[in-house]
């Protein structure tokens, strides 16, 4: 039950305490995890920028509705995903797990090819959206991590994502911005500090089938 109170005790802040700073270890936690979470076919089309320069932050705010999380955040997590998802992508995943775990190209062989295939076969388009929706699943781990660390943060959607790619001249990387979650601790006077999470019933939202 302790992961579930850790859940009950986490919640979007609007607040953080800009005095408070995550430690270095809390950061690594966070960049090992982002790291291990699971990602469809193993590709990762995920990169964690954190970002802990406060000026920088501070130029986040207008680009984010002003919503202050992004400045007064410990550090500034941004979820970015390539581009595209190419072949050479594929080629390197697959010749990483050879080197890993010692797996020969005989027993890889057919399902890069099909993967190289199926993935050659898509629009951009869709592969933009397979890795938008890894960079959700992601940003579901970190957010329970964060909870069971004691870390405060806040999911965010709402920036004009533009604008923080030229801030961070992520065309340069061919990446862009799709997710950001400002981390850290939460104020005293958060507003929500202390209220009660509503949620529906479990017997609303589960559907058992036995």
């Amino acid at each position: 039950m302790d992961i579930i109170n850790s859940l009950k005790w986490r919640y979007a802040v609007k607040k953080f305490d800009s005095s408070k700073k995550l430690s270095n270890d809390k950061i690594e936690t966070l960049k090992k995890a982002f790291n291990l979470t699971a990602t469809s076919f193993g590709l990762q089309p995920v990169k964690m920028i954190v970002i802990s320069n406060k000026e920088l932050q501070e130029k986040f705010v207008e680009h984010s509705y002003y919503q202050r999380q992004v400045a007064d955040s410990s550090h500034l997590i941004v979820l970015c995903i390539n581009n595209d998802t190419t072949s050479e992508d594929i080629n390197t995943y697959f010749d990483l797990e050879k080197e890993t775990r010692g797996t020969s190209e005989d027993v890889i062989g057919t399902f890069r090819k099909q993967l190289i295939d199926m993935y050659k076969n898509m629009s951009i388009n869709d592969r933009q959206l397979s890795a938008n929706k890894q960079a959700y699943i992601v940003l579901g781990n970190l957010l329970t991590v964060c909870a069971v660390e004691k870390i405060d943060s806040c999911p965010m959607e709402g920036f004009v994502s533009t604008k923080v790619d030229e801030l961070l001249n992520l065309k340069e990387l061919n990446l862009k911005s799709v997710l950001m979650l400002p981390v850290g601790y939460r104020a005293d006077d958060d507003v929500m500090n202390g209220t009660k999470k509503v949620r529906k019933p479990l017997n609303q939202t589960i559907i058992e089938i036995n």
